[in-house]
């Protein structure tokens, strides 16, 4: 039976050379695909409603086969030394770059977002597929110094097994190459649980992982997918043979996770809500200030979690970059994201549009004061009912809707008026902490953003928007966003365990702490 079956769309041909064909489905663990038979998956594109395609979903007895098959591959995968891991890895970047046209339109096309933002988020795959490579010959420990003669202490890093991975629509195929990148190169193999609203990208990107995994005898069962809704991901969150879950999403679905895993004693990564915030100092540069908080707020439709959710502005600046602001909310072009004239593509479905007129009545009822006006957009092209207006609300802080984070391009206007202390106090007066940036060109107030009584987010930018971080640092936040450290600098440690070693060379057995034990 047929288990994925791709309807015809701008998109078929793209879909044809990413591998995904009729008689494929919703179960993946390499090379070989399983019937599913735990209900059917319809991706629609939100950019004109087609379906895309059906895809099959998991049942519990194939979840059950693709976990042996993932721990029977960890037991040999382990066994390849890092740097060969590496190379895998590193083959599997440069089939990326030969598919980042068609994966990057695919990503448009079924999530929605620009198709430049499509093809940064395939670069991103590319970027961290770099990063793991030189991180495979170094995976290093520490040396130290015993207080026992002849004996030598040292520590060092084991991988972890299965790594389970739950992503977001947002972004249907980065998330999951910043965990699988650096997850492989440790030795971890990985079971993905993407979202149910962009399975053909997680078909897509096993497809080509597949193709490097067969050309270099990589053990079946390195890398799997378990499509289906949200009872998949509990399964796997409940799973003691998953020690590691890394999840991403909405506030609510990680305190579910993170409660799951807990209770097993598991190890869980959560990359949750944001209500980010820019400072707009007195002293900031307001034409450079302009372009970081447009795209912050505007970019993927407002549903990254780094988007720009509040500005905070100093009262004598606020006017004029009001006006600033208000007309280049006039110039935006809404439409086909793949139209790249267009700056505003639409949400990925119609429960997120109301989601987004909900919070523009809340603003409202709270005493907001309209600036931009939002609303959906009607008329031809835009059938799918997915397309809104950015808006833009004057507000309070202690608004409720301002402390909510709306997964909505809705940008709040918040005055401050005394100094940048002020302003630190509303950026930090909300749950989530997640990304923050100060708009400045005083030294003393970027420093003191920076410091420890500055901003209380796990990103803190100067000069620079919220949104778009780099895969050499590591991603992640504070608060209800979570705690989890994901992409670069040492956020390879999570996914490996710890060792300490400690080698006696000597013809003596010296008890630490100078206890002594005669016979």
């Amino acid at each position: 039976m047929s288990n994925t079956i791709i309807q015809s769309s701008p998109v078929q041909h793209i879909l044809e050379n990413l591998g995904i064909a009729r008689e494929s489905s919703g179960v993946s663990t390499g090379s070989q695909y399983l019937n599913g038979d735990g209900g059917t998956l319809i991706s629609h594109s939100p950019v004109d409603g087609s379906e895309i395609g059906t895809v099959r979903g998991t049942s519990r007895e194939e979840y059950e086969a693709v976990i042996e098959r993932a721990h029977a591959a960890f037991l040999e995968w382990r066994t390849w030394p890092a740097p060969k891991r590496g190379e895998v890895v590193r083959q599997f970047g440069e089939e990326l770059r030969k598919h980042k046209e068609d994966l990057g339109k695919l990503v448009s096309y079924e999530m929605g977002k620009s198709y430049q933002e499509g093809l940064g988020e395939v670069q991103e795959m590319i970027d961290i597929c770099d990063f793991a490579v030189g991180l495979s010959r170094q995976l290093h420990g520490l040396t130290m110094h015993s207080e026992r003669p002849l004996h030598r202490m040292y520590e060092q890093w084991h991988p972890l097994g299965i790594v389970g991975i739950i992503s977001a629509f947002n972004f249907p195929v980065a998330v999951w190459s910043w965990n699988t990148a650096l997850a492989w190169i440790c030795g971890d193999v990985c079971v993905w649980k993407p979202s149910e609203k962009t399975p053909l990208c997680s078909l897509a990107c096993q497809n080509i992982a597949a193709r490097v995994f067969a050309r270099n005898n990589v053990p079946e069962g390195v890398s799997c997918i378990i499509n289906g809704g949200r009872e998949v991901g509990e399964w796997m969150s409940h799973d003691e043979r998953v020690p590691l879950v890394s999840a991403t999403g909405s506030t609510r679905m990680g305190k579910a996770v993170g409660a799951a895993v807990g209770q097993r004693l598991g190890r869980s990564l959560l990359e949750l809500g944001g209500n980010n915030a820019i400072i707009v100092s007195d002293r900031a540069d307001l034409d450079m200030t302009l372009i970081g908080a447009l795209f912050g707020a505007v970019g993927t439709a407002g549903q990254r979690c780094t988007s720009t959710r509040r500005l905070i502005i100093h009262a004598s600046v606020y006017d004029a970059f009001k006006t600033k602001l208000v007309k280049a909310y006039g110039q935006l072009r809404i439409g086909d994201p793949l139209d790249q004239k267009n700056h505003v593509g639409p949400l990925i479905d119609k429960a997120a549009v109301q989601q987004y007129l909900n919070a523009l009545n809340a603003a409202k009822e709270q005493g907001g004061k309209i600036l931009v006006a939002g609303g959906v957009v009607e008329g031809d092209g835009y059938e799918s009912g997915c397309y809104v207006r950015p808006a833009v609300v004057e507000a309070k802080p202690d608004m409720q809707i301002v402390q909510e984070e709306t997964f909505a391009p809705i940008l709040y206007l918040l005055r401050y008026s005394g100094d940048i202390n002020e302003a630190i106090a509303i950026q930090n007066g909300v749950k989530q902490g997640l990304s923050s940036a100060i708009m400045t060109l005083d030294l003393r107030e970027a420093e003191l953003f920076l410091s420890a009584t500055g901003s209380d987010c796990g990103i803190a930018n100067v000069n620079i928007g919220t949104s778009g971080a780099e895969i050499g640092g590591a991603f992640g936040g504070e608060k209800e966003t979570g705690g989890g450290r994901e992409s670069g600098s040492d956020a390879w440690k999570v996914y490996m365990r710890r060792q300490t070693n400690t080698i006696n060379y000597g013809t003596q057995l010296p008890l630490a702490q100078g206890i002594k034990f005669d016979l």
